[in-house]
């Protein structure tokens, strides 16, 4: 088990029924930030994401297209969730596909031990099945249907019918762990976050844990169960085993004991998945629980859930192609409070994007750059003596990192950018009431002018190191015409005040040029 000096974060893995939307890219954009920015920190960073293969759903969605499920999936992971990470800059140290040998065999061993101890039995079922969610439902997680299916119970979140299925499957033992994940909550309330998903959870469990059907024998697109191939395992009970197949179970003991345990980053809608199921078949398994499950609010668009079966779905390409990459990834990091719900809009994203983006952090470096050329032919001038506002501005560099870092540990990375945009507002009404360009008129001023400039390179340096792990694109360029020693992305973060130059600067273009049109809009 890590000793806690590593931080091992994971992204669910993606169904490939479909291609992805901006429901899924927020997520991968959430977990690459805070995996960024605690690499730029010197922690030991590993970060997973991947593709979830198996299944009902899958083998469906692949016959109804006239192919094999492996080809389906071969299809969609190289055309379009592959592509994704590049399209949104993400720096994911590793990528799983439950279609990997290295997952299946270790699914298997898995298994195996749990059926060895005594965790796996046989029995009967019959319930109500989602194929969306690939879940049983209970009366609860069904709502009446309407339009079509008006009349039936329909799932709460696909707003699709489910199947009454009977199949004689293995079963999990999950009861047995209903007072051990109780424990669990109460003595590390953190284990669960927000809150409102944890208040959720505990009042799902409290209300007693059915055992779980853990295997299908109905169809055989899946991992055949060790001791009978009759049976392929449950996809959850499969996808789940993702965060620890790749962290080296079961093939690389020592690799394993050092990433492990992840922090995960999941929908709301899937936490429970997370937070009950899996942490019981880790107990089971005797291994160590994850660090934490965090349950992110949904994307809405229009008042409703992101989702391609209901036609909300928007590529992050309609975005990327005409905004970028930094602004697709900035927007939603500061626009929505992570673990909240929150809406999209195509005016809320150009508004920030032109407000905050172009015209605070963007024409700050412009400024900046543009001055030091201009007054002092590029050279960075030393401080001469400060006033109580370059003091002020040099103490609030330092406060900045302290509460930034401070959110990233929480995970409210909102709360991080708001605190980083003092600096970027102070620097600009700073510049503003210093009036360099009235300084650069005067000799008598050369030294007030050189304090000026060499106050507001630093803040808008120290800028550039907090944000790179939210527009690493940007943030690269402004480095490079800063002249900033070495790689942005190894300037320790929570030191980024400290942040070395070589002493001149070069021209810079537009981080984020103006924006005539909105692409995808309509």
């Amino acid at each position: 088990m890590s000793d806690g000096s590593s931080f091992y974060i994971t992204t669910p893995i993606f169904y490939v029924n479909d291609v992805p939307h901006i429901g899924h890219a927020y997520t991968e954009v959430a977990s690459d930030v805070l995996a960024r920015w605690h690499r730029q920190a010197g922690d030991d960073t590993w970060f997973l994401t991947g593709t979830d293969e198996h299944g009902q759903k899958i083998l469906r969605t692949a016959t109804a297209n006239g192919v094999s499920p492996k080809e389906w999936a071969d299809r969609l992971v190289a055309t379009a969730w592959q592509p994704l990470l590049a399209t949104i800059d993400i720096s994911n140290d590793d990528f799983i596909r439950t279609t990997d040998e290295r997952h299946e065999k270790n699914v298997q061993l898995f298994l195996q031990r749990l059926f060895d101890a005594g965790y796996i039995y046989t029995g009967d079922y019959e319930g109500f099945y989602c194929v969306g969610c690939e879940e049983y439902k209970q009366p609860t997680d069904l709502v009446d249907g309407t339009g079509q299916y008006e009349g039936v119970q329909v799932c709460a979140i696909h707003s699709k019918p489910v199947e009454l299925l009977q199949e004689r499957n293995y079963f999990f033992r999950m009861s047995d762990f209903t007072d051990r994940l109780l424990d669990l909550y109460e003595s590390n309330p953190e284990f669960i976050q927000p809150e409102s998903v944890r208040n959720e959870i505990v009042a799902f469990v409290r209300r007693g844990l059915n055992d779980l059907s853990i295997s299908r024998q109905s169809f055989d697109w899946g991992i055949k169960v060790p001791w009978d191939d009759t049976h392929v395992v449950y996809v959850w009970f499969d996808a789940l085993l993702n965060y620890i197949t790749a962290a080296g179970y079961g093939s690389d003991d020592a690799r394993f004991e050092e990433l492990w345990p992840a922090t995960h980053i999941v929908g709301k809608d899937i936490a429970r998945f997370h937070a009950v199921i899996w942490p019981a078949m880790l107990m089971a398994a005797g291994l160590a629980v994850p660090k934490q499950v965090f349950g992110h609010g949904w994307l809405l668009v229009g008042g409703e859930k992101m989702s391609k079966s209901k036609l909300t779905g928007i590529a992050p390409n309609q975005i990327t192609d005409t905004f970028g990459s930094d602004a697709f990834r900035y927007y939603f990091m500061s626009a929505i409070t992570f673990g909240q719900d929150g809406s999209f809009s195509w005016e809320d994203l150009s508004a920030r994007y032109q407000a905050e983006l172009a015209n605070g952090f963007g024409n700050l470096a412009s400024r900046v750059i543009a001055m030091v050329i201009k007054y002092v032919d590029g050279r960075v001038p030393d401080a001469g003596t400060l006033t109580d506002a370059e003091e002020g501005l040099r103490a609030l560099e330092r406060t900045v990192v302290a509460e930034a870092d401070a959110a990233i540990e929480r995970l409210a990375i909102q709360d991080a950018l708001t605190s980083i945009w003092q600096l970027v507002d102070q620097l600009n009404g700073y510049i503003t009431v210093q009036e360099p360009w009235k300084l650069s008129k005067n000799p008598e001023d050369r030294a007030r002018l050189e304090t000026v400039l060499a106050t507001v390179v630093h803040g808008v340096g120290t800028l550039a190191v907090l944000l790179s792990p939210v527009i690493p694109e940007a943030t690269t360029k402004l480095w490079q015409a800063l002249g900033g020693v070495g790689d942005i992305a190894d300037v320790p973060i929570r030191q980024a005040y400290d942040w070395q130059g070589v002493g001149r600067v070069e021209a810079l273009a537009p981080l984020f040029p103006r924006v005539e049109t909105i692409e995808g809009a309509a």
